[in-house]
């Protein structure tokens, strides 16, 4: 067993040495004196510029990255249409919103043969048709992941089955919600609206948007606060003010680090899920740095330190036998793909407006 395992990092090892003697050649064509002293600047979800790997990147190059996070794709879009390339020079639009942002013509096509890395991703999520156009691709494949129920398992102690579990007495005043149209989702999966057909969720009728404002309604008196922000459901869990919520592996994967006991689920009503990928702006000042930078990330060593700083799964297979133990076992890294499988997907909502009306309905009721 152990001459296996030291094969595979082996060959991981040998692999990441290949990308890395390439990646230096394909840098080679870009001027890099010119890019010192620059800085990029990156429109990302919380957790994707941090300086566990962003620093090597820098110190590589001589310049700054600089990662401004929103909270929601709506923001994210809102952002991007008044600054755009002006403002930043890379993205990580999740599924929900990535086909709007290409269709918009708000990115650059990539120029996946530049990246020495583009063979080795995921096939399926290379594959995806939302970030493809007039045959050119706008968009690589970065992290994916759960919204868990995720949970405080001192005061929890038994493993939650069912979502039905944020109504519960005991726990009133005691649940986070997202701020978000995604809990409009988890009140259409309580309802069962996803059984036979996992698109429901996202192209829910007046009928069925009524009953789930109806669910949220219902649900209001137990919830503590609509978290924003990974960081502010961070601090709800760590002030004792929140003991579940719906939230991503990153909120366990800080605490824990912390010495809380943090635990998440997929319950039996099932859980939407989320593609992030790494776009170029249209029109980005540091065109040819955000380019590097796609280079830099999609390598094996680097994807699995996102990895190890977030616990999501991550675009490149060979980041896996680069994991710790303790993460490969956390992760369940073994059963990556029947995740995969499980998880309903976030899609784009053609009537997004009206999903947005309905969820401030209920925050304002």
């Amino acid at each position: 067993m152990k001459k296996i395992a030291l094969s595979v990092l082996v060959i991981a090892g040998l692999f990441t040495s290949c990308g890395k003697k390439t990646e230096e050649a394909k840098a080679e064509t870009i001027d890099l004196e010119a890019l010192k002293g620059s800085t990029l600047n990156i429109l990302a979800w919380e957790g994707y510029a941090d300086a566990s790997f962003t620093k090597a990147f820098e110190e590589k190059y001589g310049v700054t990255v600089k990662g401004t996070y929103f909270g929601s794709s709506d923001e994210l879009v809102s952002k991007l249409q008044s600054g755009g390339g002006a403002s930043y020079d890379v993205i990580t639009p999740s599924s929900d919103v990535a086909g709007y942002i290409v269709s918009s013509d708000l990115v650059e096509p990539l120029a996946t043969d530049e990246l020495t890395a583009w063979a080795t991703l995921s096939p399926v999520l290379k594959g995806m048709k939302d970030v493809q156009k007039d045959g050119k691709t706008y968009g690589m494949p970065f992290t994916w992941g759960p919204d868990y129920l995720i949970y405080n398992a001192d005061v929890i102690k038994e493993t939650p089955t069912s979502w039905n579990l944020f109504f519960d007495p005991k726990y009133k005043g005691k649940i986070a919600m997202y701020d978000d149209i995604s809990s409009i989702y988890l009140a259409a999966q309580l309802l069962g609206y996803d059984k036979t057909d996992q698109s429901v969720l996202y192209n829910l009728t007046e009928e069925q948007l009524a009953a789930c404002k109806a669910k949220l309604v219902e649900l209001k008196p137990q919830v503590r606060k609509n978290w924003a922000s990974a960081g502010e459901l961070d601090n709800l869990f760590k002030n004792k003010e929140v003991v579940a919520a719906v939230g991503w592996p990153l909120t366990p994967a800080n605490l824990n680090k912390q010495g809380m006991n943090i635990k998440a689920v997929i319950p039996s009503e099932g859980a939407t899920g989320w593609i992030d990928r790494l776009m170029i702006v249209k029109g980005a000042k540091n065109k040819q740095l955000a380019q590097l930078w796609l280079e830099y990330v999609s390598q094996p060593a680097v994807m699995a330190q996102i990895a190890e700083f977030t616990q999501y799964y991550v675009s490149n297979p060979a980041a896996n036998a680069l994991l710790t133990p303790e993460t490969q076992k956390l992760m369940d890294v073994a059963s990556m793909d029947s995740m995969f499988k499980t998880l309903n997907f976030w899609q784009p909502v053609k009537n997004r407006k009206r999903y947005n009306e309905i969820w401030s309905e209920v925050k304002n009721q």
